[in-house]
């Protein structure tokens, strides 16, 4: 599961904890803080929680960045995680940090939780409509906007004309974005399922999905809705990202399934009905 459930010894309350971190994928420390807090959340908002009670913020500095370029990334990674974090209606109260070969960021999500406020993953059955909440193609774009300050693996990998910048600007608002709306209308629309998408792909994450369910069922995947240029760009790399396999690693993804007794309406929120 994306999050682990523990029955407490109170009755009738559960806790519901995940962790997660890693490393930066993009340039502006403020923004990597947002999509790590986004990253973390995201998996309590697949088991359908709505409120989160506590955070916390496991922050790893590295030991090659100069005194000076600590003094200003760090306070804007720890703003970006507490502001995303504030946005999301809960806040954090601790932490840990340490010196490191690497920059990492991450944390701990943890809610006190009556049965009725959390949805297990495994209750799908036929006739389910999958809804995919964010576009694909993170890896993709992240890689293709390191590679503008190197001319020549652009032009090598046929990507010179494709306008790479404002393709990857376009990817930046979707990973910190937090799916707030899509966990509450999984209890509105009483969704049997769900999961995040991260770093198996929606492939990876579909089958692990698939093999919880107590019924037997079989999830198809007739469309995979891409960002912008993202798909020609793996294309003209030769496919080294499998994106249009749906093995390409997503930051801070989700995916819900829903019941299908209600049709979903939402700007935000593409259907992926099976038999459609």
């Amino acid at each position: 599961m994306d999050s682990c459930v523990i029955p407490l010894r109170h009755r009738g309350l559960s806790l519901v904890q995940t962790t997660d971190f890693f490393y930066p994928s993009v340039e502006d420390p403020y923004m990597q803080g947002r999509i790590a807090c986004a990253n973390v959340l995201s998996d309590l908002y697949a088991m359908g929680i709505t409120e989160c009670d506590n955070m916390l913020m496991l922050l790893s500095v590295s030991q090659k960045m100069t005194e000076e370029e600590r003094e200003k990334v760090t306070p804007l990674m720890i703003k970006g995680f507490k502001d995303a974090a504030e946005e999301g209606g809960t806040s954090v109260t601790g932490g840990q940090t340490v010196v490191n070969p690497w920059i990492i960021i991450g944390g701990v999500a943890t809610v006190v939780c009556q049965s009725n406020e959390f949805i297990m993953p495994h209750n799908a059955v036929p006739g389910d409509v999958l809804v995919l909440t964010k576009p694909l193609g993170t890896q993709v774009a992240v890689n293709a906007h390191q590679w503008l300050g190197n001319v020549s693996d652009c032009s090598r990998t046929g990507m010179a004309n494709l306008r790479l910048s404002s393709c990857c600007k376009t990817t930046t608002p979707s990973m910190p974005r937090l799916p707030t709306a899509g966990h509450t209308l999984m209890h509105t629309f009483n969704a049997h399922a769900a999961t995040d998408i991260t770093g198996f792909g929606i492939l990876g994450h579909a089958q692990n999905l698939a093999q919880q369910q107590h019924c037997e069922v079989t999830f198809v995947i007739h469309n995979l809705p891409i960002i912008a240029k993202m798909a020609a760009i793996t294309k003209a790399c030769g496919n080294r990202f499998s994106l249009l396999q749906g093995t390409s690693a997503e930051t801070s993804g989700e995916c819900f399934k829903y019941s299908s007794d209600q049709p979903v309406s939402c700007g935000e929120y593409l259907t992926l009905p099976p038999n459609r």
